[in-house]
């Protein structure tokens, strides 16, 4: 039975509550928005109380919830109707009131995952706090599925049906389902970007990333699969806590990697910048390896990665566009724009790259810190950390000679084209945040 029409309840409550009837009436178009009452759901209500109506609207906003909870008895949604006078309405806008818009959010954040209607991040994807339109729909579809299986009475296990909810396909939807559209978005809005020399480099990959990229057929990553293998009996590591000596020696001999001594001799792990790089993406960026004492271990994260080939993969071909700490937007776009432009071609001069790359950050309306235009000299850092990681990872061709590692030519393997577009693909794919949420 559809619920009443607004307008009649509002009249029914003008006629007995005229106070209530309009603080009502304001509340329920900050809800509903014009749309019939039906079409609301617990999420759209507590959003509304707790979030809402404590920062966008001006009033007594305790009395306002009450009205709109009368309005919503009148009109037989009682679950919703309580949820205006409840204990956990009372303690949230108080705690906006006394404490703050900050933490006032962080109460209703806490109470709206206590309900159980909020759809959770998931393997296949992390929901973003700024939402376009398809990604507002399916989290709206997947919190009234929630619902709706928690009214039931069912067990509900809410990964698995978000899981299911957003990857069935659906009838209203054309046959696609919300998984797709939401990626076609984000795919969309990543292609876009800013500056017309940045949204020519980016137009080709937005059908080339829409599906996953599989892992290469022929030995891939060896560097990291070699060094989580020696993790297996221990890593000895020097007082200084770095890699020894035979190891970093093996590293250079095994991969081909470049040292800083003109002599040829590997001294230790600062002598062999890619194994380092691998040490970092290992430690920090996978939680495969880590310290104890004085060697590195391998975690059981790290054992399932060395088993499970297509895991691996998975784990470690989006670190080349992982950000480092202290670094922001700026060097990773440079980085990113760094591999859409190599991705095809086969051998790039590094002072090519350099000048390609440099014209698009500028498009893009980056600045230098001293606020001029971005130049070459402010790519160094980026760069010489994309080199590294492609190198540590087995990705790209080593640069041999140490007086020209930083100047050498830019090749990826067929392994890093496939990688590249993986990192890509995850760097199109991810949540868009609020500046200073992660």
């Amino acid at each position: 039975m559809p619920a009443p029409d607004v307008a009649a309840l509002l009249a029914q409550l003008e006629r007995s509550e005229p106070d209530v009837a309009e603080l009502a009436r304001v509340a329920v178009e900050w809800l509903a928005g014009g749309e019939a009452l039906e079409t609301i759901s617990q999420f759209d209500v507590c959003e509304f109380l707790w979030y809402t109506l404590p920062i966008k609207v001006p009033g007594d906003q305790a009395t306002i919830a009450r009205a709109l909870g009368r309005l919503l008895g009148l009109a037989g949604m009682e679950r919703y109707a309580a949820l205006c006078d409840s204990p956990a309405t009372t303690r949230i806008l108080l705690t906006y009131a006394r404490e703050g818009e900050e933490a006032g959010a962080a109460a209703y954040h806490r109470e709206l995952e206590a309900t159980g209607v909020l759809p959770p991040d998931i393997a296949e994807l992390s929901w973003s706090s700024i939402m376009g339109p398809e990604e507002l729909g399916a989290h709206v579809a997947c919190a009234a599925a929630l619902e709706l299986a928690i009214v039931t009475g069912d067990p509900v296990d809410r990964e698995e049906l978000t899981r299911r909810w957003l990857t069935a396909p659906r009838a209203e939807l054309g046959g696609d389902c919300w998984l797709h559209r939401v990626h076609g978005e984000r795919l969309n809005r990543w292609v876009l970007g800013r500056g017309s020399a940045r949204r020519e480099l980016a137009q080709p990959f937005e059908v080339r990333l829409h599906a996953p990229i599989a892992a290469p057929d022929e030995p891939h990553l060896e560097p990291l699969r070699w060094l989580l293998g020696l993790a297996r009996t221990g890593v000895r590591l020097t007082e200084r806590l770095n890699v020894g000596r035979a190891v970093a020696t093996e590293a250079a001999d095994r991969f081909g990697w470049g040292n800083r001594t003109r002599s040829g001799v590997v001294r230790g792990e600062a002598d062999v910048p890619a194994l380092t790089e691998l040490r970092k993406i290992a430690v920090h960026e996978l939680g495969a390896l880590r310290r104890s004492g004085r060697r590195l271990v391998l975690t059981t994260t790290g054992r399932n990665l060395l088993d499970d080939r297509a895991a691996m993969w998975e784990a470690a071909a989006p670190t080349l566009l992982v950000a480092a700490p202290g670094e922001h937007d700026f060097e990773v776009s440079i980085r990113e724009s760094a591999l859409m432009i190599l991705v095809d071609r086969d051998v790039v001069r590094d002072d090519d790259l350099r000048d390609r790359v440099a014209e698009v950050v500028n498009g893009e309306g980056w600045r230098a810190t001293d606020g001029g235009r971005v130049g070459v000299s402010d790519l160094i850092g980026p760069l010489a950390r994309l080199r590294h990681r492609l190198d540590a990872l087995g990705l790209g061709t080593a640069a041999h000679r140490p007086e020209a590692a930083d100047a050498a030519p830019w090749r990826l393997t067929d392994a890093g084209r496939r990688a590249a577009l993986v990192a890509l693909r995850a760097q199109a794919l991810r949540p868009r945040q609020y500046a200073g949420l992660g």
